[in-house]
């Protein structure tokens, strides 16, 4: 059978069908209304993003290699207020798909709240999976309106190794299966780095995760940042190449549907962050390009105008010019010294917490980023490269 007709047999028949209505309308058909009023508005010279991710703690019980949140930070939560405040303006504005990230945000007991009183947006809970228990799955069966979105980090040892904890893997394939027997949208994601490359990026383990429940897979690039950021497991040329011809061969035989930000249509790179079309929003408050770069100018600690402070802040202004003009990848890759130039003349602040991120960046390595210009793999998929084409495309950003 082709892989669309497998995936469209596995949406018609595996999840809830009042899940799969708040799927198709609250998510596909509101996210193409978002995406086109973006484009509108990039032509009249105003960047408000179709999407936002938000980080609502800094918390996390595991202690993985290469993140951004830890050290010696004290811990920060976006309070359920400012929350709340930042998810109302952006639903004025038509948007409303959210990315909700950490830390770990299961540790934010009002989450189930927050979810509760915006049912007509949809949530996509960015997880570990080692606290998502059978009560929370089926409280979100309950909802209708959240995706959990479980990172897979390696398979028994490599996950241990990555993450900083025991029997990770056995613990997230638990917290799959309590989605799979709630019936809920559920996916799975992985930062592909050299530890976890030849484990992850391969049909096996696109079946396996299929069979275990997982209606999609989301493939994204490590990387080495943070207090203990792991250089040695920053992929190289060769292995971005892999990847990338991985998930084009992927999209035509996997079971579920396999993701990536990072190159349209035709295989060229992007970045999402300097098209503007999603920003991140720190635990503290700080309005940032993206969740490892974490460099801000703007902070909504309140939440209140967050659309108009991101339409009028020259720093992320100024990052877009930066980016583009210095790569169609990721610059915080390939160019981290550009990055703290562009931070010290900007006036930007550290809004990790930790106060170290610049000598972070000082002392980090360039890796390979996925630019990989005229060898670029195009989308074999026409339905990839539909969706692409007209929803995340680039929308001018490089010229």
């Amino acid at each position: 059978m082709h892989s669309g007709l497998k995936i469209a047999r596995r949406f018609l028949t595996e999840p809830d069908k009042r899940l799969l209505w708040k799927f198709s309308y609250n998510f596909a058909w509101h996210g193409m209304l978002a995406v086109n009023r973006f484009k509108r508005q990039v032509k009249h010279g105003q960047v408000v993003p179709a999407f936002i991710i938000i980080s609502v703690t800094s918390r996390c019980n595991l202690d993985c290699q290469g993140c951004w949140i830890g050290g010696n930070a004290a811990a920060q939560d976006l309070s359920p207020e400012a929350l709340d405040n930042i998810i109302t303006d952006f639903k004025r504005r038509g948007s409303r798909f959210f990315g909700i990230l950490g830390g770990e945000p299961l540790l934010y007991d009002k989450l189930p709240e927050i979810f509760a009183k915006h049912p007509e947006c949809y949530f996509q809970l960015f997880t570990n999976g080692t606290l998502l228990t059978a009560e929370f799955a089926a409280g979100l069966r309950r909802l209708g309106n959240v995706t959990p979105l479980i990172s897979v980090e390696g398979l028994r040892e490599v996950s241990d190794e990555r993450r900083g904890g025991s029997d990770v893997y056995e613990r997230t394939m638990q917290a799959l299966e309590h989605c799979r027997r709630n019936r809920l949208i559920a996916g799975v994601c992985t930062s592909v780095c050299a530890s976890n490359i030849d484990e992850l990026v391969t049909n096996r383990f696109l079946q396996e995760m299929a069979r275990r429940g997982a209606l999609y897979a989301w493939y994204y690039i490590y990387r080495p940042v943070g207090p203990n950021p792991a250089p040695e497991l920053a992929l190289n040329k060769e292995q971005v190449r892999r990847l990338r011809q991985f998930i084009v061969d992927a999209r035509l035989s996997a079971p579920l549907v396999v993701v990536d930000a990072y190159w349209d249509q035709d295989g060229k790179a992007l970045c999402p962050a300097a098209t503007g079309i999603s920003y991140h929003i720190g635990p503290g408050g700080a309005i940032e390009p993206c969740p490892p770069i974490q460099l801000a100018a703007d902070n909504v600690a309140d939440g209140c105008g967050v659309g108009d402070k991101i339409r009028h802040s020259g720093f992320l202004q100024g990052f877009r010019k930066l980016a583009t003009g210095r790569t169609r990848g990721c610059i915080l890759l390939e160019d981290p010294q550009a990055l703290l130039d562009y931070a010290e003349r900007s006036g930007a602040l550290d809004s990790s917490g930790r106060g170290s991120v610049k000598s972070e960046l000082a002392a980090m390595q360039k890796s390979a980023g996925h630019d990989m210009g005229d060898e670029a793999i195009p989308e074999k998929c026409i339905l990839t490269r539909f969706a692409k084409k007209h929803w995340f495309f680039g929308f001018g950003a490089y010229g």
